[in-house]
């Protein structure tokens, strides 16, 4: 493999690692609904602002998501909403690996 080659799976990779985490993927999800702050993101998963901001910074960092500061308050919305077209296939392979699993106990 050459260098060009494993920096864009290493991209690829950092960008797969991001979303790699529930509440991230829960962010993922609110966020397609529309901008949504810190704070309300942080009532909706149940955990502190440090925490809820370092995963906003994750997926920042990886540029799915994108912030404006209005005041005191960080706003964030999908940078990227094709980012979903991600998890649907994600959901195209559970049901799958499910439909499988069921053949094999059926009789």
């Amino acid at each position: 493999m050459d260098a060009g080659t494993r920096a864009r799976y290493a991209a690829w990779a950092e960008i797969i690692k991001a979303l790699a985490h529930p509440t991230r993927l829960f962010f993922v999800e609110e966020l397609a609904k529309g901008e949504r702050c810190v704070c309300e993101l942080t009532g909706m998963v149940g955990a502190d602002t440090s925490t809820v901001s370092k995963h906003l910074a994750v997926l920042k960092n990886a540029g799915i998501v994108q912030d404006e500061k209005r005041g005191t308050q960080v706003f964030y919305n999908l940078k990227c909403p094709c980012v979903l077209d991600f998890v649907t296939c994600v959901n195209a392979v559970l049901k799958s690996n499910v439909e499988e699993r069921l053949e094999l106990v059926k009789e």
